[in-house]
């Protein structure tokens, strides 16, 4: 598709990559055909930066450090959890772990990870993910999901299990299974991201870059923490 936007010799292309490595190429030819890319939601590697003119989105290793700090505050800074990630290699959940581990440790080193295994963002995996785990650990005391699809299918896992009493469940991206079950009670946090936001953002980048401004490299918009305390002043997300 994008060799196919080149030829076309677009004005500008808006990409989210979903291997953030394998769409390097890619946008190396846009860049060498004069084309600006602007890359939305999950950045790309390292290796492309160059040869994009801007990322719009959210920055995942903030939301990665806010459901840390949710998880410390919801364990009073002791315990034991497991952590599913979303699919491997994929920019998005390798910041947001980095982000989570990071400032987990650094606030509260008494909380252990007892093991990080990949959902794929998809929330019958992250169920058998979960399944693995409540047969492996007797006591579990929290879960921090990459994603709210793939925290709900963690949750759904341990109600099977019964253990999901007493269990907290953090996760991002606060999705509508989400936002219906911290409504419930069963689900304490996440990270508010709204798809409306981020694809507005990126629009206006590649406009103001296409304008001639002068656009920062990196756009990041607001994602802020959602609870069940504050979740009153957040719509229900359409997703």
């Amino acid at each position: 598709q994008m060799q196919d936007l080149i030829q076309q010799q677009v004005d500008a292309i808006i990409i989210w990559p979903t291997d953030g490595q394998a769409l390097v190429p890619a946008v190396r030819n846009a860049h060498q055909a004069d084309i600006p890319v602007v890359v939305t939601n999950s950045n790309i590697a390292e290796a492309g930066m160059d040869f994009i003119a801007a990322f719009s989105g959210p920055n995942n290793i903030q939301q990665g450090i806010y459901s840390a700090e949710m998880m410390c505050e919801a364990l009073d800074g002791e315990g034991e959890i497991v952590q599913i990630t979303g699919m491997p290699g994929y920019t998005t959940a390798i910041e947001r772990q980095q982000g989570f581990d990071e400032r987990l440790a650094e606030l509260c080193p008494d909380v252990v990870q007892l093991d990080i295994q990949p959902g794929d963002w998809n929330r019958e995996r992250a169920q058998r993910t979960m399944e693995t785990f409540l047969t492996r650990f007797d006591n579990i005391d929290g879960v921090y999901s990459g994603d709210d699809n793939m925290g709900v299918g963690a949750l759904n896992a341990a109600i099977d299990a019964g253990r999901a009493e007493g269990m907290v469940f953090i996760g991002a991206t606060n999705f509508a299974v989400g936002y219906d079950a911290m409504e419930r009670g069963e689900y304490w946090g996440s990270v508010y991201q709204s798809p409306v936001d981020d694809a507005e953002a990126a629009l206006q980048t590649a406009l103001d870059v296409l304008a001639g401004e002068d656009v920062p490299k990196l756009n990041y918009f607001d994602t802020p923490k959602i609870t069940q305390e504050n979740m009153a002043e957040f719509d229900r997300p359409v997703f």
